[in-house]
């Protein structure tokens, strides 16, 4: 449960707010932001994650000023861990109001990845969008306030 304020509250948000999500898939982007480029990824992922018709993988979501880590529910391994910095956009799909994706570079090959979640409620989407907006936001502003003493 999410308290009203919770927008407003900068505590959590430094050690990372969690959220349990089903991991869909991902995809291989063009551009690193963009409603329409997203959109269109969040399709491809859903489209080939129906095909395959196997069960979803079960992941906590953390959110920090630090980037997302992905750890999986059941046997809590961590999956990925990205930067803040890597991260080029994030937003809830229109259509699919209960998706949050995320486009990121990756590590290893430096190309530009789509990564899509299923929430099971439309308000927890945009609570991660929301999250990962502030987090970006606090990242800035921890970095601007490092560099302010140059």
């Amino acid at each position: 449960e999410l308290p009203e304020s919770w927008a407003d509250m900068q505590e959590p948000l430094l050690e990372g707010m969690c959220f349990t999500l089903k991991y869909l898939g991902m995809t291989l982007v063009e551009k690193p932001k963009g409603e329409d480029m997203a959109a269109a990824a969040i399709r491809r992922i859903i489209a080939t994650a129906r095909v395959g018709a196997r069960k979803f993988q079960k992941v906590i979501l953390t959110v920090s000023p630090r980037g997302i880590s992905l750890q999986d529910a059941d046997t809590k391994e961590m999956v990925e861990n990205i930067s803040i910095y890597r991260i080029s956009y994030c937003t809830t799909d229109k259509l699919q109001n209960k998706v949050f994706a995320y486009v990121a570079q990756s590590q290893e090959s430096g190309a530009l990845e789509c990564h899509a979640f299923l929430s099971p409620k439309k308000k927890i989407a945009q609570a991660v969008t929301l999250t990962v907006a502030q987090a970006f936001q606090m990242a800035l502003d921890l970095w601007e306030a490092a560099h302010a003493g140059r």
